[in-house]
């Protein structure tokens, strides 16, 4: 026997035994990475195809999508609306100051602190620039006054504010002035507010000044401290442009309205606000901004009715 038979033979039964013939020759690694890279390049394009398709349109997409419309600007297909609901507070005004148990119960009222609790976080959340931004559409109009007045049923109270006029520098009481007139208030903040409520006052004024039972109130709102003081050291210029006849009922007031602006309807600071107010303090008609044409007709109209009503429930009472 051959010396290198046995060693030939125990190589040959161990490559039998770790590589059974079933198992297919390895492909070299070059070959081996052919598949892979063709299969690379056929997913390639279905990813750009995936990332050009639209995103998912669940809740979060429909809250995006409002949030777009609600920036994009108002057209002649979508005008503003007619004014929704009666303005003003449910309790009847009073110039008398709160007794101790009037302020105890309204500060136990559960409604009423949740109510100015709502009022506050409102204001808190509220952008430094946002009234500004409103103005860009429509110029800061949000809703147009309606052509007829508010039911008498329905009609809420204008809310009580303190001023001093241009007279004297005692405090004045919009509830004072109003009780037992048929008022027309104007609410002015910028330069821009009392252009805007010119427009509205003047054909209305110039037709119903010299009825007695017919009065202009003009409240120069000023909140902020600073300003409000500002406007009280020239208030000899205010002098100067306002008659002598309207000194008495112009208001120079720095009250704080957080608690009623949304009642009010004055949810912009930049804009003129005006209300028509009966003899009992209640809003019976209300505008904001620049005027209409059907706006500034509707404030004549509606105050002329008032005053004939009034005449005549005089007159009734008097025969």
């Amino acid at each position: 026997m051959h010396p290198l038979q046995p060693v030939c033979r125990r190589l040959w039964l161990f490559s039998t035994q770790q590589q059974p013939c079933s198992i297919a020759p390895r492909l070299p690694s070059r070959a081996r990475g052919a598949p892979n890279r063709r299969l690379i390049c056929q997913t390639a394009p279905r990813r750009k195809e995936e990332s050009e398709l639209p995103k998912s349109t669940g809740k979060e997409g429909a809250d995006d999508a409002q949030a777009e419309a609600a920036k994009a600007p108002l057209t002649k297909e979508s005008p503003l609306p007619l004014l929704q609901r009666p303005l003003g507070v449910l309790e009847r005004p009073s110039s008398l100051p709160q007794s101790l148990e009037q302020k105890r119960e309204e500060l136990l009222d559960q409604e009423k602190r949740l109510k100015k609790r709502h009022e506050l976080v409102r204001e808190a959340t509220k952008g430094y620039f946002t009234d500004l931004n409103q103005t860009r559409r429509y110029g800061g109009k949000t809703w147009v006054a309606p052509k007829t007045m508010i039911r008498e049923d329905k009609a809420l109270y204008f809310p009580d504010i303190v001023g001093t006029n241009l007279q004297s520098k005692s405090g004045v009481h919009t509830t004072s002035l109003c009780t037992g007139k048929v008022s027309v208030v104007a609410m002015l903040t910028t330069r821009v507010s009392e252009m805007q409520v010119a427009h509205y006052i003047q054909p209305t004024h110039a037709q119903y000044s010299s009825h007695p039972m017919y009065r202009y109130v003009q409240i120069n709102l000023q909140e902020n401290l600073l300003k409000s003081l500002l406007v009280s050291l020239f208030s000899s210029s205010i002098r100067k442009s306002v008659p002598e006849k309207l000194w008495e009922t112009y208001l120079v007031s720095n009250q704080n309205m957080d608690y009623v602006r949304y009642d009010m309807g004055m949810t912009n600071s930049r804009i003129g606000y005006v209300y028509l107010v009966d003899e009992q303090c209640r809003i019976r008609w209300a505008a904001c901004a620049d005027p209409l044409e059907m706006e500034i007709e509707a404030l004549k109209v509606c105050t002329g009715v008032l005053l004939n009503r009034y005449n005549k429930g005089s007159a009734d009472a008097t025969s």
